[in-house]
């Protein structure tokens, strides 16, 4: 089946524009106007990714961020002609993905809906950077499940968030900086800040250490980047 994309944009000019180019990568779209059409058709079809602008009438981009988020784990994709970077985090801070600022390339879009498509795929193709699982008594990172459990609870993570985590997992306990976690988890994509990492770890780590959890799994080393903790995560031997 083809994947189902949802591009939620009131510029019909725009619109039309990115359908043309995810329909020639071979994905089904479908176009909504408002947000809160677009809360409507997410609800009712379960797209497998959402291309969401900020600036939406009737129920703003933002908003309607913070609505799916809290009901599924749909890669989101924003667009944004707002150039503040206190914009684009408080968007990644709702749990979107990834954004794009215009005007922006339709290639680089097609090209970055194909890496979200790729990560959230549970499939065993897009788990070739791990051997297997990697787990210890409190963590379990299965890439080719695309799950994460935790005391054998399960952890609803982004697409992004888990690929951050499975870069920290291919070595636990050694540092990787931010600009390495970029080059490895946001390899189709250009102008990531670093700051945008940042704010990844803070809801990955709000997500991992929920519900009482006292123990730090991401930790942050000052100065260098960050590392998974070797304390509660192991790497079978092969």
């Amino acid at each position: 089946m083809n994947p189902r994309i949802l591009v939620a944009e009131d510029d019909a000019k725009q619109a039309s524009l990115i359908r043309v180019y995810l329909e020639r990568e071979g994905n089904e779209v479908h176009l909504v106007s408002n947000g809160r059409a677009a809360i409507d058709h997410a609800r009712m079809h379960r797209p497998d990714l959402i291309v969401l602008d900020l600036m939406m009438p009737l129920v703003d981009g933002l908003d309607v961020c913070r609505v799916l988020r809290a009901e599924s784990q749909v890669p989101i994709l924003l667009l944004t002609a707002r150039t503040t970077e206190e914009d684009v985090l408080l968007g990644l801070d709702l749990g979107a993905d990834d954004y794009m600022t215009k005007p922006y390339s339709p290639r680089e879009l097609a090209a970055r809906v194909r890496a979200l498509l790729r990560r959230s795929r549970v499939t065993s193709g897009g788990a070739a950077s791990l051997p297997g699982a990697v787990g210890g008594d409190d963590m379990v990172i299965d890439p080719h499940r695309f799950e994460v459990r935790i005391a054998g609870e399960a952890v609803p993570l982004t697409a992004k968030e888990f690929a951050i985590l499975q870069v920290l997992a291919l070595e636990p306990g050694r540092v990787f900086t931010r600009r390495e976690i970029i080059e490895r988890a946001f390899s189709a994509e250009e102008g990531v800040l670093e700051r945008t990492v940042d704010v990844h770890v803070v809801n990955l780590r709000r997500k991992l250490e929920a519900d009482g959890r006292r123990r730090r799994f991401v930790e942050t080393v000052y100065g260098r980047g960050y590392r998974l903790s070797v304390r509660h995560v192991s790497v079978p031997q092969p």
